[in-house]
């Protein structure tokens, strides 16, 4: 007998309220924390350095938040996005507790809510994700909105976790873990340029170094955080059904990347990533595309004598560096969807970032 089994959901296979457990389940060990590292040269000295992780009162080197965003995102597909059309959103993302290599992690999404699109064909589906620790602790959370085209997925995998429908509304998370918002020790190195002190509103920073999409590397990294869906991996099926007719990108590697490429700039006296939100993929991106990254400072706000919060619209484009756009007047810093004019071709992701940045000492 041969058996297909199908995994993900079409529209009308989604419940709101539904809690499904994605039944990945990953230790996150040293190697995976070096090859992120190697890949995304991130300058938070919090992620990157045992040292300063152990200044600020955690217990060793935290796992980057990025890496974590990448893993819900990636366990989640396998039953909520295996069969999505596209990711529309970023919404809300928090990283409240601190995760460490050695931990094994888990995620499980709730479906929040479900609106079918004008056309009849498809509809939106809302999720929040939590990915957990071995202890229950919640290291990072998130919301997400996917396009999924309408029906049931015929051959699904008929024992697909679900829990009870639940409405009841979900908690608020933390923003960071309670050691950081307090009281912060001086650092004890040499610092990169930029620190609360030196943000004003309206500041765009046009971030010169650029980034090569290699397409071993998104393959491997893609297969690393169990990211399932075939578009990402899968060449022949892409030659059919994909809009580039190859593989596109996973979207938390372009995420990540440009993040990464503005950090030296905007988060190299950065104490902790306290939130992501109003995120979205303008156009996908293909091995072989150049990465480059533009921030705006959307605010800025006192937390103590050590610390700030900075809020930074930050811009990824591909192939085309930020300073030349900017020079050539193009409205960068303005959300894609809903533009009537001046819209931004090269634009590959565009979100909100808010950092706790310390101030000069």
């Amino acid at each position: 007998m041969i058996h297909t089994i199908r995994y993900g959901r079409l529209f009308d296979d989604f419940v709101p309220g539904a809690i499904y457990a994605h039944p990945w389940e990953v230790t996150v060990d040293e190697g995976m924390l070096a090859f992120f590292a190697a890949s995304f040269q991130d300058a938070n000295p919090t992620y990157a350095s045992r040292r300063a992780a152990r200044e600020l009162g955690l217990r060793d080197r935290p796992v980057h938040p990025l890496l974590l965003l990448n893993l819900g995102l990636s366990f989640s597909v396998h039953d909520v996005s295996e069969q999505a059309i596209a990711h529309l959103a970023y919404m809300d993302v928090r990283f409240p507790n601190a995760c460490y290599p050695g931990d094994t992690v888990v995620a499980a999404s709730r479906v929040i809510g479900t609106r079918p699109v004008s056309t009849g064909d498809k509809g939106v589906v809302h999720v929040r994700t939590e990915v957990s620790n071995q202890d229950g602790e919640v290291v990072c959370s998130f919301e997400r909105k996917v396009l999924v085209r309408v029906g049931n997925v015929s051959g699904r995998a008929a024992a697909l976790p679900q829990s009870p429908v639940d409405e009841r509304p979900a908690a608020p998370m933390p923003r960071a873990p309670a050691s950081l918002l307090g009281d912060l020790s001086p650092p004890r190195r040499a610092a990169f340029p930029t620190f609360w002190d030196d943000f004003e509103v309206g500041d765009v920073y046009a971030h010169e170094a650029g980034r090569t999409v290699s397409e071993a590397e998104h393959m491997q990294l893609t297969t690393l955080f169990r990211n399932s869906h075939p578009m990402h991996v899968d060449e022949r099926y892409c030659q059919k059904s994909s809009f580039a007719k190859t593989r596109v990108v996973f979207g938390g590697l372009v995420l990540a990347w440009v993040l990464s490429l503005s950090s030296r700039d905007t988060a190299g006296n950065a104490v902790w990533d306290l939130g992501l939100d109003d995120g979205a993929h303008p156009s996908g991106v293909l091995a072989g595309d150049t990465l480059y990254a533009a921030s705006s400072v959307v605010a800025k706000e006192e937390r103590g004598k050590d610390a700030g919060i900075v809020v930074l619209r930050v811009i990824g484009l591909k192939n085309t560096p930020a300073r030349v756009l900017l020079e050539r007047g193009a409205d960068l810093f303005t959300p894609e969807l809903g533009k009537t004019a001046g819209r931004v071709p090269e634009k590959a992701v565009e979100i909100t970032r808010t950092l706790l940045v310390r101030r000069r000492t």
